[in-house]
């Protein structure tokens, strides 16, 4: 598949974490499966997950703040309640 068909990675990692993400993933294709890849094919797989996967995970994370977020304003709504005089 060429690469200008793909669309761009939603979330974008800096140059160390890149870097330290081909590792974890050289190093678990190495002793999980005995598979040797080089920084490009690493790179590949790291592109793969941060189009297709990590966007589910960040969603997930966002609609779990949502959802704790909306939890403490009815609490602190609930209190200011309690605090109002008659």
């Amino acid at each position: 598949m060429s690469r200008a068909k793909l669309k761009p990675p939603v979330l974008k990692l800096d140059a160390i974490q890149e870097q330290a993400a081909q590792q974890v993933i050289k190093r678990f294709l190495q002793e999980r499966f005995e598979l040797e890849l080089g920084s490009f094919e690493a790179q590949e797989v790291l592109d793969l997950f941060a189009r297709e996967i990590a966007p589910l995970y960040y969603n997930k994370a966002i609609f779990d703040v949502q959802s704790h977020l909306k939890e403490r304003f009815e609490s602190i709504e609930s209190d200011l309640w309690a605090l109002e005089k008659s």
